[in-house]
């Protein structure tokens, strides 16, 4: 698998960004790990990677974001992860495991030493390519959930939030957190030019911000909208452009995070 992941690179159309294409390739390949060892049962895919490897959004994911839903007394995050490394070792690849157990969200980065430098990528030998992996153990309550079986360098069957959950979860981002990222504002971009218009699970997005943000919960599940908008009005642009762009499929797009591009689509 390992030299698929180096032919992949090599063979890519012009203006493909070579780092995203391998970073998306192994995540391809841990989530087929994953899948392996029967961890989407109690797991479900979220954020933008499930954006990305069901729906196809052109924007690259860097981290792989998973809950816990269902009963977890068996479920051990280290273990986990051990497993995913042994066999991406007998898929050719060299491994750098770190593992952070001890929070709510459990941590983990999976590195791959030499792998930009034989794909091409990078003049530095030993440099390592990272992706990290989160599970939210303490999932607030409220998800839709879906399983669905996707192509993506090879067959997945993944456990996954479900098209309104995943909206509310990014809303939830969005909101919450003190400084905005550029790939959340895409990726709302993204949820408000669905048609027909997505609403987004009330529930999980009440839940999400008692959480994260809870002096913003009530305004949020009373009208998403305007919460959104007087959210957007706090936005640094330029910083969020810059964000996201080295993620972006077409260049162009990063032209779209401005504010005027959500005001309209933010309307009643």
């Amino acid at each position: 698998m390992r030299d698929r992941a180096l032919e992949i690179v090599a063979s890519r159309p012009a203006g493909v960004d070579g780092l995203n294409l391998l970073r998306e390739y192994v995540q391809s390949r841990i989530l087929g790990q994953m899948q392996e060892a029967g961890a989407f049962i109690p797991l479900a895919l979220m954020g933008g990677t499930a954006l990305r490897f069901l729906y196809r959004i052109p924007r690259f994911s860097e981290d792989l974001d998973l809950t816990l839903e269902r009963e977890h007394s068996r479920f051990d995050f280290r273990r986990l992860v051990d497993s995913i490394g042994r066999e991406l070792e007998l898929e050719g690849y060299r491994l750098a495991l770190r593992i952070n157990d001890a929070a709510v969200v459990a941590k983990a980065l999976i590195g791959f030493p030499g792998l930009l430098a034989d794909a091409g990528i990078s003049a530095h030998a030993d440099e390592v390519l990272w992706v990290r992996l989160e599970v939210d153990t303490n999932a607030p309550a409220g998800a839709g959930l879906a399983v669905t079986t996707i192509d993506r360098y090879g067959l997945l069957r993944v456990q996954h939030h479900d098209l309104p959950s995943l909206c509310a979860g990014k809303l939830a981002a969005v909101l919450g957190r003190e400084y905005t990222k550029g790939r959340d504002l895409y990726d709302l971009l993204w949820y408000l030019t669905r048609e027909p218009p997505l609403e987004p699970t009330g529930e999980l997005l009440k839940n999400a911000l008692l959480q994260v943000a809870p002096e913003r919960a009530e305004a949020a599940v009373a009208d998403w909208r305007a919460a959104a908008r007087a959210r957007l009005a706090t936005v640094q642009w330029d910083e969020a452009r810059r964000d996201v762009a080295p993620f972006l499929e077409q260049s162009r797009d990063v032209q779209l995070i401005e504010r005027d591009s959500f005001e309209a689509l933010l309307q009643d």
